[in-house]
């Protein structure tokens, strides 16, 4: 039980984390007067967080019972490491060297969503197996999001260009159409590592502590 209990204090603090960062900058980014509500939460980052958030609230929760835990509580962290971990290495080999004309960006935010929570949760659907093997049809289900996301943002089209490598007027359709497959791979390929992952048992929340004998 204790460490199922500190399995939950850590996804309690992660989804905290979350929390504060996204109503932090939610709350800086209304000071922007060009600030609009559905721009702010159209970001594949603050959206791929919240899912973040609900998982690991629910995981939270579901470790402390001893019983084996729903398969979609399951399947939903699945999701939310694959889009979690698209957000950091997106950012991390794409975005983070590029300047930034947005003064309303909070920096400390930014790491958290890009930096922390994504190493965070990675590490935690790696290392904590209380969750049963996800079958390799999940990383085709996993492409469904992302690519609802897509099709949405390019629907809108110079009204709402939250990352430049889907900015159709400045490269080109060919151009983004070869991202948004890049997209797609990534998804593929970064999918399949969470499936194979859920194979691992690397620590098993119903392993008992190690008491320290007396000396």
């Amino acid at each position: 039980m204790v460490m199922r209990a500190s399995v939950a204090v850590l996804r309690v603090a992660a989804a905290v984390a979350v929390l504060v960062a996204v109503v932090a900058q939610w709350e800086n980014s209304l000071r922007d007067p060009g600030y609009r509500f559905v721009d702010f939460f159209g970001y594949f980052t603050i959206q791929s967080n919240l899912i973040v958030l609900v998982a690991l609230s629910v995981g939270a929760f579901t470790v402390l019972r001893r019983a084996t835990p729903p398969r979609w509580t399951v399947a939903l962290r699945a999701g939310a490491t694959t889009y979690i971990a698209l957000t950091g290495l997106v950012f991390n080999l794409l975005l983070a060297g590029l300047p930034s004309d947005d003064p309303y960006t909070l920096g400390w935010a930014s790491d958290v969503f890009h930096r922390v929570i994504p190493l965070y949760v990675v590490l935690d659907w790696v290392v904590f197996a209380d969750r049963d093997r996800q079958p390799w049809r999940r990383v085709w289900q996993f492409l469904a999001f992302p690519l609802v996301w897509v099709v949405v943002v390019l629907a809108r089209g110079a009204d709402f260009v939250p990352y430049p490598f889907l900015d159709v007027a400045t490269l080109g359709g060919g151009v983004v159409a070869l991202w948004c497959a890049g997209i797609a791979v990534s998804v593929t390929v970064i999918g399949a590592l969470v499936v194979a992952a859920s194979r691992l048992r690397l620590l098993d929340p119903d392993r008992p502590v190690p008491q320290r004998s007396g000396s």
